[in-house]
């Protein structure tokens, strides 16, 4: 019980696996939501098909062939829910962030919940932009330099705020 004017206090020995059991156990519930709620289409049935249509694409302006669905528009409903997916572990970072401010975590440990922030924020972001209304292949490829791009910031901010810890 939280009594005003007094900082809540837990074990640092206790803390960080009572974050990741909330994590893993949201993150599951996610999931299982997801799926759910896509029924009667079965995400599962879904994945395997996106799997099997995946052929070598040219990747334009280079001469490089890489893995990309044959037809990316069949799979809008999958892109849809990996763009749900992504929204949600944002949601449950952004919770966890709270409680690690919460808790007084170590400044490492805000930092990389503030990562994970910016990558799932973003990988959503990218979902919607370039996957859920997806017509030709070459936005599957533009996909994923810009998720490489959303990774790069995620690490440039946890990097941000651990600097500016040591000051």
């Amino acid at each position: 019980m939280f009594v005003i004017g007094k900082k809540p206090s837990l074990a640092s020995s206790r803390q960080e696996p009572l974050f990741t059991a909330i994590y893993i156990g949201a993150v599951l519930i996610s999931l299982a939501v997801i799926y759910i709620s896509h029924l009667p289409h079965s995400l599962w049935n879904s994945l395997v098909d996106f799997f099997m249509t995946l052929t070598l694409s040219p990747v334009p302006s280079t001469g490089i062939a890489l893995p990309a669905p044959s037809n990316p528009a069949v799979h809008t409903n999958l892109f849809l829910a990996g763009f749900q997916f992504a929204v949600a572990v944002s949601v449950i970072e952004i919770i966890v962030l709270f409680l690690r401010i919460l808790f007084h975590s170590s400044i490492a440990r805000k930092a990389e919940t503030i990562e994970n922030i910016v990558f799932w924020l973003g990988a959503a972001y990218l979902i919607t932009v370039y996957l859920v209304n997806i017509t030709i292949v070459a936005e599957w490829f533009v996909f994923w330099a810009g998720l490489l791009l959303v990774f790069g910031l995620a690490l440039v901010a946890r990097a941000f705020i651990l600097i500016a810890s040591r000051r």
